[in-house]
């Protein structure tokens, strides 16, 4: 069954929205406290971590690549900056978990941009190895912030300005940052032409091993980011606290447009899918649903996502 070009851009660009759309007029009538600023302003300061993650994971899978280490690097760098808080105190501690997220994902760029080795198999072996560095580190215990009360910490997790959680402010103002890298430098336009066709780009001069290498070094840091929000917000971190995040992640990049074969995508679009799976999973469970259908839901975003992308490109529905 094959699509004509405007309905194939039609379909690709707001299939999932128009959906989305639905969903929203159907939870809004059966739960009114669905549409409340209130309860808006939540499910965006709950989304912000996971945000955050994928802004910096927008940059590598428009690059073609994939970075599935960022729910462990996210359970370690949580761990990590709330026990040296403990022991070195708040300021020294972020910038050890910055340091170390970035030195992941370097590593992370070094396997899969320079050694060209499969970016699946790569993040997929970090992310066991990160799952076994944190029960190294920690012991298997738990660890929480000492004297939680007294620590500037907790502004950067349970903080407000203008009566908008912090998490929020640090989301949004990250993702302008990361808009204007990707469209207004040079370093993002290296960024779209590695993962639309990484061999013009070669022989166009763009050194491509360090491009995928920069763009998992900014996966890390945005993951550090997240660690230290999410360490501010929980005062606290438990070994398995970043679990299932590297599939929440994908899936609202994929939903916001990003394609998975690489060359194009925003970082606006990642910010409006992560927001509208935010909003999905809270309207399911405002509608009584258990919590688990989340995972479930985020199976069928994964991949009806990919299934449209595919569909669009090659001009047919089925193969």
């Amino acid at each position: 069954m094959y699509i004509s070009q405007d309905k194939r851009r039609t379909v690709q660009r707001h299939g999932l929205i128009f959906a989305f759309a639905i969903f929203l007029v159907v939870v809004s009538f059966s739960s009114p406290e669905f549409v409340t600023p209130g309860n808006i302003l939540n499910v965006i300061r709950q989304v912000s971590i996971t945000g955050m993650i994928a802004l910096g994971v927008t940059f590598v899978v428009i690059t073609g690549r994939l970075d599935l280490s960022v729910g462990s690097m996210l359970t370690f760098l949580t761990v990590l900056v709330v026990d040296q808080h403990n022991q070195v105190g708040p300021g020294l501690a972020m910038l050890m978990t910055l340091a170390a997220g970035m030195l992941i994902g370097v590593v992370n760029g070094f396997f899969v941009g320079f050694l060209k080795l499969n970016a699946l198999i790569v993040t997929l072996a970090m992310l066991s190895l990160l799952q076994g560095i944190t029960l190294f580190y920690s012991g298997g215990s738990n660890v929480n912030v000492d004297n939680a009360q007294e620590t500037w910490f907790g502004f950067f997790g349970r903080g407000e300005l203008f009566n908008v959680p912090m998490p929020v402010w640090f989301f949004l103002g990250a993702a302008a940052i990361a808009s204007f890298v990707l469209l207004r430098t040079t370093f993002g336009r290296w960024i779209y032409s590695v993962g639309g066709n990484e061999s013009v780009s070669l022989f166009s001069g763009v050194q491509t091993r360090w491009v995928v290498l920069s763009a998992y070094l900014i996966s890390g840091l945005a993951t550090g980011l997240a660690a230290i929000i999410m360490g501010s917000r929980v005062m606290g971190a438990q070994n398995t606290i970043g679990q299932g995040y590297e599939l929440t992640v994908l899936a609202g990049i994929i939903l916001g447009g990003t394609s998975m074969l690489g060359g194009s995508g925003t970082i606006w679009r990642t910010v409006i899918g992560i927001s509208m799976l935010g909003f999905v999973q809270n309207g399911l469970l405002l509608l009584g649903f258990p919590y688990y259908i989340q995972w479930l839901v985020t199976w069928v975003v994964i991949i009806l996502a990919v299934w449209i992308d595919l569909a669009a490109k090659r001009g047919k529905v089925f193969a």
